[in-house]
């Protein structure tokens, strides 16, 4: 994962990530393996936007399982009600 170039690789594939989908992996990789509080992701990405409904946040939680399914050993995982965990090795 390179977040000054927004992309991620893996299985020797490169996806160029949005800028909000590089922000949010940028944040649960700081967090690897520990709870990446919702509300502390939605403050500090997506500020005060008042067109955002938080819960538009789990398509580009969605997104970003989809593009590392590619590699089995790293996942994201729901905390329900809390946030979300990255998950690797």
């Amino acid at each position: 994962f390179n977040p000054k170039l927004r992309e991620l690789i893996l299985a020797g594939k490169t996806q160029t990530l949005s800028p909000k989908e590089n922000e949010l992996l940028k944040m649960l990789a700081e967090h690897k393996n520990d709870l990446l509080p919702r509300e502390r992701a939605l403050k500090k990405i997506w500020g005060s936007d008042t067109y955002f409904n938080g819960r538009s946040m789990d398509v580009y939680i969605a997104k970003l399982r989809k593009y590392l399914k590619e590699d089995s050993n790293i996942e994201i995982v729901n905390i329900h009600g809390n946030g979300f965990r990255l998950v690797a090795p």
